[in-house]
């Protein structure tokens, strides 16, 4: 039906073109131009006139773009909205059919965009009610026009043809022009078959296509529905250029794409042609893989040095305070110790920083090669994962209250000893394993940097940063290591020490407090209330002297499973959290709504952030919620947007994705002058914030804030 129509569309505009080119250049009628800053709009047509028995006639709407506007094809994407017209107001007029000619693509605020510049005319097919009768065509449109901003138009058009057979060869050239720029049905066309697959989470689209003529240079313009934001395609031809395959990120989309896919290919200017797709259940091969580039030895020794000044970094970054009270206990244990094992502990404290950073990197590994998100810091989004560390911090700061001592079945003790005394050793090894750790919830500078590099190249680049990400980290450790006599510069050991050792599990409490906050965030209350009780229920059975010492175990390991095991089984859909009256008002994320509050002229602070995120938290504290930089966000024009990424969401997965980020925080400044963002460093600083706001609206916004004051 559709190429039947293409075909009768044609043949209809054969006889007005050349009438066109044998009548000279005759003025026909057009209607009067609507002006503004961005576009001169006017209706044209072919006659000036309706010729006698004429049933249908050929007109456009005719745009004119001036420098740098662009307006949007039937399929505008997330951002656009496509152009409208209502023929209401219109005499003797059955029906009119509006054409698109194929679109051009162009980016905007960082999405790809279909659509037009310079000029355009959309062809229109006049039906008549009554066949050589006058005609009027009353057109109100409705248009958006974007360059830095988008800006709605809307206007009246009006067109009168009385009776006539005159052509004007200017109008009926362009209208005859862009009517070739419609795009063909399949069967005109020559393709033979067309499949699409979109694969279950909504990441992706891929378009394979086969046609009777090679294609030279295509562009492929999917339409998915509203609301579907696509990236840019990965084009391949194959089969001497008669195979077309695309795969197209989608960006954004609604929560169920269930249309059939209508595929739009452009090949120059004067091929074009639009398809239904087959949807498909399996993905579709390409016709060759590209030969990934890898990175030269220089690269990969300059990335693992960030790699390592990132761990290093790590040592003193918010997240340090469990961390710290590890590596203290750590030295105090060693301070009546000779050299030797004050070397050996520190090496063995090493070793475990390093085992789990390779475990990480194992994980992650895994992880990306199944096609799933990965990224720094991503298990504290794990109800399980907290669960585990939730336990583990509890019964450890009741052991340093005093509320029990960890002992060993005396035939074990005996067996170890006589293995040389290496027990020490295992506790060590688990205390630097416990502090890579509680490392992960931080970002610090360097580190954003080589963990995107790691995470989007080969398993071999995942191992070279995440090992010089965790010699980093155990650097201080193997100082010690290498000049053990360090330690005797501690004091010796004291009342002082339990002072300090209480200090440490009030800090490892607090760090598990932080964590049932986290959960709470990622599995809701009832999961915050089992494993509170469960886990508080082992340390209570551990602490109680008079059981025997085979039932207390059995009863805390027991609760410990099942505390670990609620987390993930009790988990549901945490509310959201109520936000204090002082805090500051943020609106929720939305990639799309970036973009249509940048067109209208509005700053937009993106904040990326997760109730596990120390560093997120202390940039808030620091700089967000301090002045100037809060007036600054709350003034008018200004627009403060926050990502919560405590649980898993693939949109702010995507988004960050977009920018080469694997983990947060993550900030990034939108404005007229910067529409694809000023991403800011992983640890804010005021004058950071101040400036990129100020460079995105193109004004001083901290001037405007003081004159507000």
């Amino acid at each position: 039906m559709i190429d039947c129509l293409l075909i009768l569309r044609r043949v209809l505009l054969i006889p007005f073109v050349l009438l066109a080119v044998v009548s000279g250049s005759v003025a026909a009628a057009t209607s009067a131009e609507y002006q503004s800053a961005p576009l001169t709009a006017h209706l044209i047509s072919v006659q000036d006139g309706v010729p006698e028995n004429t049933q249908t006639l050929s007109a456009g709407l005719h745009l004119q773009l001036n420098e740098n506007w662009k307006t949007y094809w039937r399929s505008a994407g997330e951002v656009g909205i496509p152009p409208s017209v209502e023929w209401s107001g219109s005499e003797n007029v059955a029906d009119v059919e509006f054409m698109w000619p194929a679109p051009t693509r162009f980016t905007a605020f960082g999405i790809e965009n279909f659509g037009y510049a310079g000029e355009v005319v959309f062809p229109l097919r006049i039906t008549l009610e009554d066949p050589g009768a006058p005609v009027t065509l009353s057109a109100q449109v409705k248009l958006l026009v974007c360059s830095n901003v988008c800006v709605p138009e809307e206007f009246d058009l009006s067109l009168r043809l009385g009776r006539g057979n005159v052509i004007d060869s200017t109008s009926a050239g362009l209208i005859g022009t862009f009517s070739e720029r419609v795009p063909e049905g399949a069967k005109t066309s020559g393709v033979s078959e067309a499949n699409a697959f979109i694969d279950e989470d909504l990441t992706e689209l891929i378009v394979s296509l086969r046609v009777d003529e090679p294609l030279q240079s295509p562009d492929v313009f999917p339409e998915l529905g509203m609301g579907v934001a696509l990236g840019k395609p990965d084009i391949r031809l194959g089969e001497e250029d008669r195979l077309l395959w695309a795969r197209l990120p989608i960006l954004s989309s609604n929560t169920d794409v269930t249309v059939a896919p209508s595929i739009t290919v452009t090949d120059g200017e004067n091929r074009a042609f639009t398809i239904i797709a087959d949807r498909v259940a399996q993905g579709i091969a390409p016709p060759f893989e590209l030969a990934a580039t890898t990175p030269d030895m220089m690269e990969l020794i300059w990335i693992a040095a960030i790699a390592l000044l990132g761990g290093l970094i790590l040592n003193v970054m918010p997240c340090v305070l469990p961390v710290l009270s590890i590596k203290v206990s750590s030295v105090l244990k060693h301070t009546d110790h000779d050299t030797t094992r004050v070397r050996f502990g520190f090496v063995a404290a090493s070793a475990g920083i390093m085992t789990f950073m390779w475990g990480l990197a194992l994980v992650l590994w895994a992880l990306q090669t199944a096609g799933l998100s990965v990224g720094w810091g991503l298990q504290f989004q794990s109800p399980l994962f907290l669960a585990v560390m939730i336990a583990v911090l509890l019964v450890f700061s009741a052991n340093l209250f005093g509320a029990f001592e960890f002992a060993l079945p005396h035939g074990i003790q005996t067996r170890l000893a006589g293995a040389g005394g290496r027990n020490g050793y295992s506790a060590d090894f688990f205390t630097g394993m416990f502090g890579a750790v509680m490392a992960t919830p931080c970002s610090a500078p360097f580190l954003g940097t080589a963990v995107a590099f790691a995470l989007a190249g080969r398993g071999l680049d995942i191992l070279i940063v995440f090992s010089s990400l965790g010699f980093g980290l155990a650097l201080p450790y193997l100082v010690i290591a290498a000049f053990p006599r360090l330690v005797a510069f501690m004091p010796k050991p004291g009342r002082w020490m339990l002072i300090i050792k209480s200090v440490m599990g009030v800090l490892l409490l607090a760090t598990a407090v932080w964590l049932f906050w986290v959960l709470d965030g990622v599995a809701g209350l009832v999961s915050v209330i089992a494993v509170a009780a469960l886990s508080g229920l082992a340390v209570l059975t551990l602490s109680l002297p008079n059981v025997q010492s085979q039932f207390r175990w059995s009863i805390a390991i027991a609760s410990l499973v099942l505390a670990i095991a609620a987390g993930p089984l009790l988990q549901q859909s945490a509310p959201a959290r109520s936000t204090p009256q002082l805090a500051m008002a943020w609106i929720a994320f939305d990639r799309s709504d970036i973009a249509k509050r940048v067109s209208a002229g509005e700053v937009v602070f993106v904040d990326v952030t997760a109730d596990w995120c120390l560093t997120c938290k202390a940039n808030k504290t620091l700089v967000i919620d301090r002045e100037p930089v809060r007036s600054a966000l709350e003034a008018p024009g200004v627009t403060a947007m926050q990502a919560d990424w405590t649980r898993p969401d693939t949109r702010i997965s995507r988004y960050l994705e977009s920018f080469g980020r694997y983990g947060i925080p993550f900030n990034a400044v939108y404005g007229p002058s910067a529409p694809n963002g000023i991403v800011l460093s992983e640890l804010l600083t005021t004058e950071d914030v101040m400036d990129a706001l100020a460079q995105a609206s193109g004004r001083d916004v901290s001037a405007k804030v003081a004159g507000q004051e």
